[in-house]
This record gives structure tokens, sequence and C-alpha cells, in this order.
């Protein structure tokens, strides 16, 4: 079945070309696929297709993007270079790098985790079929950091059921807008579908279910009006760290869909070091849960931030 999405261009997103301009506001599909709708007549303004994805937007237009159904995917390996921190014959802990989608979908049906899966591992669990082969759980495409892969299906059931029950401990860091006025805090918020967009997770929303944050104030830099946080997740909702901390006024730096705006940074220094990370700065890592056949406990943490934020924070620093 087909999915209509409706878009209206709000400040900020003026003047953007309109493949840049969905790909920003709705970020589950590349600039390639919604320039590929455009020329398919899938994209519309005023009930009419747009004839080019060029075009510049401006404030207060709307947009209806019309997503055809997904055909069969053809899944692959692919000799895509993959940091593995641990293996067994039941599971693995590997390290998805920003901007890598985890599993192929509509618009990606490439260079995801899961080709990079099946080609690095002889044997990953198809529990839930070849396109989330080994997928447990999952990072937005922008969050870097470690993730927990199934390479048995009874390691892939009883994961799935260590993370409904949170059991796994899970730590993030997080460069955030704004001076947090406590160095330690739980958000305590309940997320659903917003109300208000309905493609994104929010607050103020649908079939809301509780959502625990907890964290603890790392490192200020006033003169730039940042902060990174250390983060530890006790629930594990869809965007939930971006939706926590963008509702109690600190949202993510780069987040531009939950919040984030340039001239919130009061220093020059923060706005070029902001045009240099193309992704927003949350990383997952982190991890520790007991493997789930031998009870050993398992902890792994990443041994250096992914660039370029070590480089930003040594800037900061300064």
């Amino acid at each position: 079945m087909e999915e209509i999405l409706n878009f209206e261009v709000n400040e900020g997103y003026e003047g953007l070309r309109l493949d840049q301009f969905l790909s920003k506001v709705y970020p589950e599909y590349s600039r390639s696929f919604y320039q590929d709708l455009v020329e398919k007549g899938f994209v519309l303004k005023n009930e009419q297709p747009v004839k080019k994805s060029s075009i510049k937007v401006k404030q207060n237009e709307t947009y209806t993007v019309i997503i055809p159904p997904p055909q069969p995917l053809e899944v692959e390996p692919e000799n895509i270079p993959l940091n593995i921190y641990y293996e067994d014959e039941d599971l693995a802990v590997v390290y998805k790098p920003p901007k890598m989608v985890v599993h192929p979908s509509v618009g990606h049906t490439s260079g995801t985790l899961v080709n990079a899966l099946l080609y690095h591992f002889k044997n990953v669990s198809m529990y839930q079929g070849k396109e989330r082969a080994g997928i447990v759980h999952r990072l937005d495409k922008d969050t870097a950091g470690l993730i927990v892969v199934a390479k048995s299906e009874f390691a892939h059931k009883e994961l799935q059921k260590m993370f409904q029950n949170r059991e796994i401990d899970k730590k993030y860091k997080a460069i955030i807008v704004g001076i947090p006025k406590k160095d330690y805090g739980i958000i305590d918020l309940p997320i659903g579908r917003s109300l208000f967009d309905r493609q994104k997770m929010g607050t103020v929303a649908t079939n809301l279910r509780d959502a625990l944050t907890e964290y603890w104030v790392e490192k200020k830099w006033e003169k730039h009006n940042l902060t990174m946080v250390d983060i530890k997740l006790h629930t594990g909702r869809t965007h939930q760290i971006r939706v926590h901390f963008s509702a109690i006024g600190h949202p993510l730096l780069n987040d531009e869909v939950y919040g984030f705006k340039k001239s919130k940074l009061t220093s020059s220094l923060a706005k070029q070091l902001s045009d240099m990370l193309d992704y927003h700065a949350l990383v997952a890592y982190s991890l520790t849960f007991k493997h789930p056949r031998s009870k050993k406990e398992i902890s792994v943490n990443l041994e250096n931030l992914p660039d370029p934020l070590p480089y930003l924070i040594e800037r900061l620093n300064d």
C-alpha cells in the first residue's frame, strides 16, 4: 500500500532545493530517492506534480509525497568495512558509523549494515528475514555506535527478550545545545507519534509509551553554549534521546529534525564546527549485557568517538 506524506516548509528551510528539503525533514530516504519520485510524478504541490527536484522551496508551501508500495528487496552481501568488537558463535558486537542505515528499505537498498553483515559473517540469524539479518535493535542513520548482532536464531530470540525486559545496559554520549541547570537529571516523559508532525516522535503525541533517560553533564562549554552529556537509556523508544533533550530545551547539536538551530550557538567557532559535522552529535559508546547462552557478562566500549568529534571537542576545549 502506498504511503502519502505532507510536508510544510517552515522557517529555516526556505531556499533549499526540494530534494534537499525533503531529505532533511524526512531522512528515512535519500536525496536521490526523492529525485526519482519527482521524475515519476510522485511529488505534488497544489495537487500538481512538481517537474524538477532542483526548485527552491518557500516558507509555508506544502508538498505531498507519495511513497509507492515497496518492492521485494534483493539483499546482497557487500564488502563494506566493518569494525567487530566482539564475536562468538551466537552473537557479535559491531560498530555502525554515522550516515549508515541499519537495514535495507525503499531508498536504501545497498550500503546498509545488513549488507556488511552478510559479507563478513558466515552465519547470521535469518529469524526476521534476510532484509533484517541479525538485527535485534537499531540506531538512527545519523547515530553512530555499537550494535549487538545475532548470529544464531537462539541468540536472536533471547536478545529480543533481553531488550524488552531492559536487561541490556546502553550508554551514549551527546553534545547538546545550551547549558543544563543541573549536572545530573532524569527525563521521564512518555513518547509517541507526534500530534503536530506524523513523521516525527514527540511527547505531545498519540500512543504514548513510557520513556526514561538518565544523564550526567560531562563538560560545559559556556562560551559556545554547548554541553557534552553522558546518557543511560532505561527504555528504547524511537528517537528517545533526541526527543527527550529537545523536550527539555536542549536539542542535539545538528539535529535539525528535533529543534537544532545554528543561531543558538554563541560563537563563530561553534558554528564553524557545526558546519564540519554532517550528522547529529550522538554516539552509542557502551553496551553491557549477559550472554544469552553462557550468562557471562559482556561489556564493550568504543575505543574512540567517530571523526570529526575528537577534533571538535579539542577545539571547543581550547
